[in-house]
């Protein structure tokens, strides 16, 4: 069985076919702020990036959420804790099946209503993403906490798609361009730890950069994208507690055990 988010075939049987899932360097974690040690070398190198949406791509049903796909040419990620260059490959969403859980990382217990992935590979060592996933400092990853609030206009272009996109395996081209960076927080304080992708394979190949300060979602796109089907169309749908609906399809916090966390700047 192919994994996912049911009982059947979530994050609790993963390490069965993928054996990585039960490593020492999993991520999600819970962020408890108080284990966070303030970094000096991260201030003096501030994280700095540089999209271009005019290289959004496509936004896809994966099968187990949206994901919008970037030609990644003239993008980079450098600074903070990162020793290299690091070029956008895609980005995509995870959410509960309310608003008061789907996130993935937690802070201090407490979880958001959804959490934004914005993933980076490292092009100063490595020739493509792929390549990139299969050593420790391949990834880079921006995490980005939502809350519920007021409509999000750049995420909204992701929303007005989703009808064409209803079914597992279903693309669109992006009609308008979207700007990676309007999906970040005006407050650049972040956390920052090595782990994994936090969806199998689960490689530890990661390293995390996770925004202290939320971004707001409305309602009513949270209810766009759990309309989103886990399955194809023509496809029977799984008789599961989910329905074929794709919702809950976050991992939960796994152990930081000896990894540190680190922190640039206040909330």
């Amino acid at each position: 069985m192919e994994w996912g988010y049911a009982e059947s075939n979530g994050p609790s049987t993963w390490a069965k076919n993928y054996p990585t899932a039960a490593g020492s360097r999993q991520s999600p974690v819970d962020i408890v702020t108080s284990l966070a040690t303030s970094d000096t070398s991260l201030d003096s190198k501030p994280l700095t990036w540089n999209y271009v949406p005019e290289n959004t791509r496509e936004v896809v049903n994966t099968g187990h959420g949206w994901r919008v796909d970037i030609d990644g040419e003239g993008s980079e990620l450098v600074g903070g804790p990162l020793e290299d260059s690091y070029r956008l490959q895609q980005f995509h969403c995870h959410w509960g099946f309310s608003s008061d859980k789907g996130s993935e990382h937690t802070v201090d217990g407490q979880s958001f209503a959804g959490e934004l992935h914005l993933v980076h590979w490292n092009s100063s060592k490595y020739r493509s993403c792929g390549e990139a996933a299969g050593y420790p400092d391949g990834l880079a990853v921006l995490g980005v906490l939502l809350k519920v609030g007021k409509e999000n206009p750049e995420l909204q272009k992701i929303v007005e798609l989703i009808p064409s996109i209803y079914h597992r395996g279903q693309k669109i081209a992006v009609k308008e361009p979207i700007d990676p960076a309007s999906l970040l927080p005006e407050t650049l304080s972040y956390w920052t730890y090595l782990g994994s992708l936090t969806t199998p394979p689960c490689s530890e190949c990661v390293t995390w950069i996770l925004f202290k300060e939320a971004i707001e979602v409305s309602e009513d796109q949270l209810a766009a994208f759990r309309s989103l089907r886990c399955y194809k169309p023509g496809e029977a749908c799984p008789c599961d507690e989910l329905e074929g609906l794709i919702i809950n399809n976050y991992r939960p916090p796994l152990p930081l055990g000896n990894r540190e966390l680190r922190e640039c700047g206040s909330a």
